[in-house]
């Protein structure tokens, strides 16, 4: 759960950043936003879920 939130938290400021700063435009955010609300109902949501896992654990894992 907390890894989904930081997941979306991260995404958001990801979005919000390129909004600002590399002219995405409104509707180009819905559309993704959109995108990714109907790929989640989709049977390759657990491959994507398992996928962001997996880069959470490795990433998890690295020693600075």
């Amino acid at each position: 759960m907390i890894l989904s939130i930081s997941g979306v938290v991260l995404l958001g400021i990801v979005v919000f950043i390129f909004f600002r700063k590399d002219g995405l435009k409104g509707s180009h955010a819905v559309i993704c936003a959109l995108f990714g609300f109907y790929l989640a109902s989709t049977a390759i949501a657990p491959s994507i879920k398992a996928g962001g896992a997996s880069l959470a654990s490795l990433l998890g894992g690295i020693k600075i």
